[in-house]
C-alpha cells in the first residue's frame, strides 16, 4: 500500500487453511499474552509509551547478550511485530530490552491502526470457562478457602487464596479444595495409640483412574502436521527356509570340532631366554655429586671511610 492509500498488491486468499491448534487452546494463550501485556513486561507500554485504551495483548523478547530486541503484538484486526538489531549479530548495548528499543514503536503502529482499523474484544468460545481456584491446593474453590495473615501493623486479617481462571471442561479439576476443605481420602492416616504402626498406603487407590496408552505416538487433534508414523518395526513372519536355516546353524554348533581319533597335542611351556646386562664400553660411569648449601657471599668493607656528619655548636649572641 502507499502513502496515499492506494494497495500495490494483496496476497490472495490462502485455500485449504487448516487450524493447527483448538480455539480453546489459541483463546487461553491469548488470555497469557492479555496478562503480559498488562501486568507484565509489556506494562510499560499504557503507563510510558502511551498505548491507548483498546483490546490488545503481546510479548517483549530480548536475546542473549543483547543483540536482538523484540515485541509482537496484536488487537483484533492489527497484528504487527517489531524487530530491532544489526544485519550483522553484535551487541547493541547491554540493558538494551525489548521493552525499551521495540515496543515504543509497536505502540505507534497500533495506536495509528487503531483510527483506521478499530479493534474490538476477542470472543471467548463457548468450551472456554471461567472456574475459582483454590492457590494452596489447585483445586476447585470453597467458602473456607481463607488464611490468616498479619499486616504491617501486627494485626491479623482474612485474606482469600482464590483466583479466577479459564479452562475446558476436560482440564477443569472437579475435586474441591483439600487444604482448607475436607479432603475426599485422608493423606496421612493417624497412628494408633499403642502398638507398632502397620504400613498402609499413603493414597486410596480406588479414586485413582490410570492413564492408559491409546497409540504408540503421541499426537494433536486430528494430527494438523500428518506425521503420524510408527515408532515399531513388525517382524517378518518366518518362513520353511529361515528355520532349516536356523536348524542347520544349532546342528553345526552342536557337532564337535575335531575328530576323535586324532591325538590331542599337549602344549609345553617356554622358558625365557636369559638377558645379560649390555656393559658400557670405553664409558666412566658418572659421578654423582652431593648438593652443598649455598653461603651468603661475604660484602668486602668498602676502603673509604665517610665521616659521621657532626651537629654544628650554637653561637650566644651576648658572647
Amino acid at each position: 500500500e502507499e502513502k496515499e492509500g492506494n494497495i500495490v498488491w494483496q496476497a490472495p486468499p490462502a485455500k485449504g487453511r487448516q487450524n493447527v491448534i483448538k480455539p480453546e487452546t489459541a483463546y487461553e494463550v491469548h488470555s497469557c499474552l492479555i496478562d503480559a501485556l498488562e501486568s507484565g513486561t509489556g506494562e510499560a507500554a499504557s503507563t510510558k509509551f502511551g498505548l491507548k485504551k483498546f483490546p490488545a495483548a503481546g510479548k517483549t523478547g530480548t536475546a542473549y547478550d543483547f543483540t536482538d530486541a523484540l515485541f509482537a503484538g496484536y488487537d483484533s484486526a492489527m497484528t504487527c511485530a517489531v524487530w530491532a538489531g544489526f544485519d550483522k549479530p553484535q551487541k547493541i548495548y547491554r540493558g538494551a530490552f525489548g521493552s525499551e528499543i521495540a515496543m515504543p514503536i509497536w505502540v505507534d503502529i497500533m495506536n495509528a491502526s487503531a483510527e483506521r482499523y478499530p479493534p474490538s474484544v476477542i470472543p471467548v468460545p463457548s468450551g472456554v470457562k471461567t472456574v475459582e481456584i483454590c492457590a494452596k491446593s489447585g483445586l476447585l474453590a470453597t467458602d473456607k478457602c481463607f488464611e490468616t495473615v498479619k499486616t504491617a501493623g501486627g494485626e491479623s486479617k482474612q485474606v482469600s487464596t482464590t483466583y479466577k481462571e479459564l479452562a475446558t471442561t476436560a482440564q477443569m479439576p472437579t475435586d474441591p479444595c483439600s487444604v482448607h476443605g475436607e479432603a475426599r481420602a485422608r493423606l496421612v492416616r493417624d497412628l494408633p495409640t499403642s502398638g507398632v504402626p502397620r504400613a498402609a498406603l499413603v493414597a486410596d487407590t480406588k479414586q485413582l483412574e490410570p492413564v492408559t496408552i491409546r497409540g504408540p505416538v503421541l499426537l494433536a487433534e486430528n494430527d494438523p502436521y500428518n506425521s503420524v508414523r510408527s515408532t515399531e518395526k513388525p517382524k517378518a513372519s518366518p518362513t520353511p527356509e529361515t528355520i532349516a536355516g536356523k536348524a542347520e546353524a544349532s546342528e553345526s554348533l552342536a557337532a564337535p570340532a575335531t575328530d576323535a581319533s586324532e591325538p590331542i597335542l599337549r602344549a609345553i611351556p617356554l622358558t625365557p631366554i636369559e638377558q645379560r646386562p649390555v656393559e658400557s664400553v670405553g664409558r666412566k660411569p658418572l659421578e654423582i655429586r652431593r648438593a652443598k648449601p649455598v653461603q651468603p657471599d661475604e660484602e668486602e668493607e668498602s676502603e673509604t671511610v665517610i665521616p659521621r656528619a657532626r651537629p654544628v655548636p650554637t653561637v650566644d649572641p651576648g658572647d
